[in-house]
């Protein structure tokens, strides 16, 4: 892709699309509203015929959405974007879109839960099958791809484990057996990764996360080619109905200001506190892409500016009381779902069992923990009173 015309980060988030506002107002105004009016039968006329690009319902379009979509397309270099409701329904539409009964997809095996659940249970209903691969290696995806395969879904790195997939490699295959891919790239966001660059074709993001920044809103974003994303908006988000709403996409755009400040900050966190992790006697593995000693270091060095605030650690232990004394003991990283928002938190993966059943050996010690943006040493202290409250190992 040419870049010598591309706009500069801050030039998307603080001024794109913003020359000419209503009153020359500074702060781009809610159109908040449902319907759009027109001054002769013509205009109502062509406005019916294509929705996509014109303002009639704010079901459809919308000129704080549009707005909203321009900057997030700017930022993932797509030529469009399409905001949605949430994050799981911008990876659902991205896959329905390419997807019909008796297709194939190749799924990156540890990508997030609901995706999982929407290909092993709500596209089975529908005779959609799957393929679940680990995806470390171009030759994992090569050997599930049947004659019917039309998608390959990606998520790098993944949920938990942060395995990565070689974008280029993935990409070229696809193309080859003329297969769309679609990738998650909530983790990475746009400040540190670009998919469409090595080839990717479609990108969803949960906005809920580093897009929002504030824990403060749901929303999902695909982005993608005009050609793509045009067939998203009417095969499948205009009868589907996941509709952003106005206040929605301004918040989106109000906390995208911050990005280029924000996630430095948790890259640097979240460094600093693997590395710490690493070294500590009662810390048996960390898993952060970043860290040199990360299997696929090099891979992320490739193909990634830096890294988000989330990562995983495995306790040197196998107790679940162990687990429960050092999540219990922690101060300041909250105890909550979700992450990409100011504050720190923390995941035990065996918090997801009930007590009586059976957690697998590779899940009851797994934590995974998002490195806010506060001060550095604050959350360093935290974690090592929470270490020592486990008994000796």
């Amino acid at each position: 892709m040419n870049t010598d015309n591309r706009a500069s980060t801050t030039e998307i988030l603080l001024h794109q699309g913003e020359r000419g506002l209503p009153f020359n107002a500074v702060s781009p105004p809610i159109f908040q509203t449902s319907i759009f009016c027109f001054d002769s039968y013509e205009e109502f006329q062509a406005a019916l015929a294509d929705e996509s690009t014109h303002f009639l319902y704010t079901r459809g379009n919308n000129p704080t959405v549009n707005l909203c979509e321009e900057k997030l397309a700017a930022l993932e270099h797509a030529e469009k974007a399409k905001l949605v409701g949430s994050g799981v329904a911008a990876s659902s539409l991205a896959i329905l879109s390419q997807l019909k009964t008796g297709d194939h997809a190749v799924v990156v095996k540890d990508c997030y839960s609901w995706v999982q659940y929407f290909f092993t249970t709500y596209l089975s209903r529908f005779g959609i099958e799957h393929t679940f691969v680990e995806g470390t290696e171009v030759s994992q995806f090569a050997e599930a791809i049947q004659e019917n395969t039309k998608l390959i879904y990606l998520e790098s790195p993944t949920t938990f484990t942060f395995k990565l997939q070689n974008l280029k490699q993935v990409a070229e295959l696809a193309r080859s057996k003329k297969i769309t891919t679609i990738i998650d790239n909530t983790w990475g966001t746009p400040f540190f990764q670009n998919p469409i660059d090595y080839g990717i074709d479609i990108v969803v993001h949960s906005a809920s996360k580093y897009l929002g920044g504030n824990s403060d809103l749901i929303g999902g974003v695909i982005a993608g080619s005009k050609k793509l994303i045009t067939h998203i908006f009417e095969s499948e988000f205009l009868p589907l109905g996941p509709v952003p709403d106005p206040f929605q996409a301004w918040l989106i755009m109000r906390n995208l200001r911050t990005l280029h400040i924000r996630m430095p900050v948790h890259y640097a966190n979240a460094l600093s506190l693997a590395t710490m992790l690493e070294a500590h006697p009662k810390v048996e593995s960390v898993l952060y892409p970043m860290l040199p000693s990360f299997s696929q270091y090099e891979l992320a060095q490739e193909q990634m500016r830096g890294g988000s605030g989330l990562f995983s650690f495995r306790l040197r232990t196998r107790k679940l009381k162990d687990v429960k004394a050092f999540i219990n003991a922690l101060k300041f990283f909250k105890r909550a779902v979700s992450w990409g928002g100011y504050e720190s938190l923390v995941f035990p993966a065996a918090v997801k069992f009930n007590d009586n059943e059976t957690i697998p050996d590779d899940r009851i010690s797994l934590i995974r923990i998002h490195a806010g943006l506060e001060e550095n040493a604050l959350l360093v202290g935290d974690l090592l009173q929470a270490l020592d409250c486990i008994g000796e190992l």
